[in-house]
């Protein structure tokens, strides 16, 4: 009964039912956990959520920023150039897709594993993240969180945890930090605006390598950074499973029991901003 983590699919439906044919996967005793970013830029974005929902308890999603973003062009309407999500735009199903999404975590703690699908900040141990993912999740799933799903998700501030945030402005930080971060400058502070390898940035230290970060231990899964250039970052105790299916790279799976790494080629469906 074997469970693997994926990263990023992003509508790459062709991709992941290759790759899970490969692991053999079997819904009746394995189990998927997906990075987040099921969404966006690849050609079925409608197959890989109806896909990955029915597999109901056999599946585990954190929600990345495509995700969120998908929740909030389908509550505001609001669509970017670039996107490639209409068909769930226009699904008959489009509500319960939606009540799903909102559903689903920003960070999954079992089997001695977390996965998010950015990254954490320093200021947080796996305990502290548990509870403020945890109370984020919890204004995401339910109306109270439709006004800011809508108006007040984007932005880049506040950059800095402090407990004393509150409101909306401790909401976008949470999310950023799960969904949009990769470097930290050197107090701690959110980069998630930086999109390059780790090693060409100046001032700058990916989230898993910053100074004092109380999640190291921690064996942490992640996606989000396909420019990472590996996969496995052993010192870090960290796997970054974003390898760019999306803009024709590979889709990759790691085996929780024994880390193996699976892959498949990716086509290039979409070019990086």
């Amino acid at each position: 009964m074997p469970t693997y983590a994926i990263g990023d699919v992003q509508g790459c439906y062709d991709e992941l039912r290759r790759l899970t044919d490969k692991l053999r996967f079997d819904p009746a005793t394995d189990k998927l956990w997906f990075t987040g970013d099921l969404v966006n830029r690849g050609p079925h974005s409608l197959k890989v959520l109806r896909w990955v929902r029915d597999l109901g308890l056999r599946a585990i999603t954190v929600l990345g920023n495509h995700d969120l973003h998908l929740v909030s062009a389908m509550m505001s309407g609001k669509v970017r150039r670039k996107d490639t999500f209409q068909d769930v735009l226009k699904a008959p199903d489009r509500a319960e897709l939606l009540a799903w999404l909102r559903r689903q975590p920003l960070l999954h703690v079992a089997d001695g594993y977390a996965m998010v699908h950015a990254g954490l900040p320093p200021q947080w141990s796996l305990s502290m993240a548990r509870r403020y993912c945890a109370e984020a999740s919890a204004v995401i799933a339910t109306r109270a969180g439709d006004n800011f799903l809508k108006h007040e998700m984007y932005g880049d501030e506040p950059r800095r945890w402090s407990a004393r945030l509150a409101g909306h402005d401790r909401l976008r930080f949470v999310i950023n930090a799960c969904t949009r971060l990769r470097m930290c400058t050197e107090d701690g502070s959110l980069e998630t605006r930086y999109k390059g390898k780790p090693m060409t940035a100046r001032g700058l230290a990916p989230w898993f390598k910053a100074k004092g970060r109380k999640s190291a231990g921690t064996t942490i899964l992640f996606g989000h950074w396909s420019l990472l250039g590996r996969v496995a970052w052993p010192r870090a105790h960290v796997y970054g499973l974003d390898t760019g299916c999306v803009w024709g790279g590979r889709l990759t799976a790691l085996c929780l029991d024994d880390r193996r790494i699976y892959s498949v080629p990716g086509k290039a469906y979409s070019v990086p901003d």
